[in-house]
């Protein structure tokens, strides 16, 4: 997983993005997701568009999408 910050020459990378809140956000809480090349997604604060995006490549993603439909991340 890396982090990217909006910075001028990173924007034009996600700008067309086709992002997507996820079916689990709420109101003040949301995630969006994007595909951004083949095997890898981006993942940003939707209330933060232009803050830090993480780029996760395929592997990475999937071990975190296994780790939250376990309760790896659950606040206890």
């Amino acid at each position: 997983m890396n982090e990217i910050r909006n910075t001028p020459s990173v924007p034009a990378q996600f700008a067309d993005a086709p992002w997507r809140k996820s079916t689990r956000s709420q109101t003040s809480n949301c995630v969006e997701v994007a595909p951004v090349r083949p095997g890898a997604t981006a993942v940003r604060d939707s209330k933060d568009p232009g803050g830090p995006v993480l780029l996760f490549e395929r592997a990475g993603w999937l071990g975190f999408l296994t780790g939250a439909r376990n309760g790896q991340f659950d606040s206890h």
